[in-house]
């Protein structure tokens, strides 16, 4: 098992080489990126030995291995090039085979390791230098190399990658019920390319359907999946499973319940149930963003200068006044129509806004 996982590891990194198309860039007498390098007969070729070897277990090792280099470095896979768009300081992190082309704003490279090729030119990119415009920057082998914005800036991606610093990846008609001019549309695109949502189906999100309390543990337990990985640290899990007489082990959210729980998050009901399907009001999503904020060592304090001009703030219950004036006053959760309304419900569209507030905060 432990051959058949190096190797498909192997070979998943060299097949993510073979995004680029021939066409670009590459001759024979280039000794960064050949021809075959870039049309794909040289994973051809491996794939085959590499299915010999292991018997024709390939495929299997190569899906398994994606899965687990996906979720446990921080990397995103963009099949084809993927629009992104990267605040001013935001990051594109890209290992060996992934590309970027700049389209609009300004962006630096910083090559931690390895070799840039600037394929359009057919030269090596110099450490530091600004990228140009509609120019292809390819990774070759052994290279983690950074791009990193030094205004607003909108580019194109392929292969593997990391984004950091309040970046994300456009949809570009992911979910057939988030249109680019919807006003939840780049925060859905910040989710789900971050690894936090997901959609309901392959193509459908559900913007309007209720957060219910296992969906939101599980997004934030994903986005403190997210944090530590961006960071190197280990996964953070629960270690004595769920303690509500609902929520059996194996079933989707249970870690997610497990950890939330064990670490003061989350409470259940006086029954011993957790009640996963039923929908969270918005005050108690403000307590469960606050006491995570505490768990990370983010700044508490919460001026209420914002949260004072809120005419609902006396209907707010006593136990989540801290958190919800917290969560005004760093504008993680806005109010709607000039109101708290702390005890309404919140649809998907609307919490996948206020994690990408939450994930925009400094601090």
């Amino acid at each position: 098992m432990k051959r058949i996982i190096a190797a498909g590891l192997i070979l998943l990194l060299l097949l993510s080489m073979v995004t680029a198309s021939a066409s670009t860039a590459g001759t024979s007498t280039d000794p960064l990126v050949t021809l075959g390098y870039l049309s794909g007969d040289y994973a051809s070729s491996l794939k085959s030995e590499a299915e010999s070897a292991l018997g024709g277990a390939a495929d299997r090792a190569i899906s398994r291995v994606g899965d687990i280099f996906r979720k446990h470095s921080g990397y995103r896979f963009a099949p084809g090039f993927l629009y992104v768009s990267l605040t001013a300081g935001g990051t594109v992190t890209l290992p060996t085979g992934s590309s970027f082309i700049l389209q609009t704003g300004a962006a630096a490279l910083d090559v931690q390791k390895g070799t840039v090729v600037n394929v359009t030119t057919g030269k090596e990119a110099v450490q530091g230098e600004a990228l140009a415009p509609n120019q292809r920057y390819f990774c070759v082998e052994n290279t983690i190399a950074r791009i990193r914005a030094t205004a607003a800036t909108t580019g194109r991606v392929d292969g593997y990658y990391m984004m950091t610093g309040g970046g994300y990846a456009k949809l570009h008609q992911v979910f057939k019920d988030v249109l680019e001019n919807s006003w939840f549309f780049d925060a859905v695109s910040f989710v789900y390319d971050n690894g936090l949502f997901n959609g309901t189906a392959a193509d459908i999100f559900s913007p309007d359907e209720v957060m219910t309390r296992a969906m939101f543990v599980t997004v934030l337990h994903r986005l403190d999946e997210s944090e530590r990985a961006s960071s190197g640290a280990q996964p953070a899990r629960g270690s004595r499973g769920s303690a509500f007489s609902d929520v059996k082990e194996g079933e989707w959210f249970a870690d997610a319940v497990a950890w939330a729980t064990e670490n003061g998050m989350i409470e259940g009901f006086d029954n011993g149930t957790f009640q996963p399907n039923i929908p969270l009001t918005r005050e108690q999503m403000a307590l469960i963003i606050y006491r995570y904020a505490t768990y990370k060592g983010r700044n508490m304090s919460a001026p209420g200068a914002v949260y004072d001009t809120f005419p609902d703030r006396s209907d707010v219950s006593s136990y989540a006044a801290a958190a919800m004036r917290w969560v005004v006053s760093h504008g993680v959760i806005n109010g709607s129509n000039g109101k708290l309304l702390p005890k309404d419900s919140a649809t998907r569209a609307q919490v996948a806004q206020i994690f990408w507030n939450y994930c925009m905060l400094s601090g």
